[in-house]
């Protein structure tokens, strides 16, 4: 059932990969193995399935050893100053991968914008106008035919009767 895309049981075992990672680095640090195979399995049903995750989700993951980021256990969190820009960098401590983050206070993530919301929008308008009016294209009756009666109306067949005990007609054998 997890296998639909999109679908309400999928994000649960997401989640809960997620959430199970968490625990097993808050229980015990050590655990960094276990913690980075729930990752690993969350990271690859979500790109077998083609799904979005949530940016949130995204930053706190190592982009190369699939290892939860959490400051002091498994990353180290530092503010820098590059070009004039405040910036955070974060390091994976398994594989010395950092990732750089702009500290700009006004910055919105594309999701939170209108603008993602209105492409989404324009999007499912985009499906169920083209999708909706190739269906009725498969659907197409030339008005023509619309027009005139059926052919077995014309012909006068009557329909098969069913047999059946609800036949109204008594059996002629019995």
């Amino acid at each position: 059932s997890f296998r639909f895309k999109g679908s309400i049981t999928t994000f649960q075992r997401l989640n809960f990969l997620y959430q199970a990672a968490h625990c097993v680095l808050a229980q015990n640090p050590q655990n960094v193995e276990l913690a980075r195979f729930y990752c690993f399995t969350q990271k690859t049903i979500a790109r077998r399935l083609v799904l979005r995750q949530d940016p949130s989700v995204k930053r706190t993951l190592c982009k190369r050893c699939c290892s939860l980021l959490i400051p002091g256990v498994t990353s180290t969190v530092r503010q820098r100053s590059r070009r004039r820009q405040s910036v955070t960098v974060i390091r994976c401590v398994s594989c010395g991968l950092t990732r750089t983050f702009p500290n700009n206070p006004k910055h919105q993530l594309w999701v939170d914008q209108p603008e993602a919301q209105s492409a989404s929008d324009r999007y499912k308008w985009f499906l169920k106008y083209h999708v909706g009016n190739f269906l009725s294209l498969l659907n197409f009756v030339p008005t023509e035919a619309q027009n005139q009666p059926s052919k077995a109306a014309v012909q006068g067949d009557k329909p098969a009767k069913s047999t059946g005990a609800a036949s109204s007609t008594p059996n002629p054998t019995s």
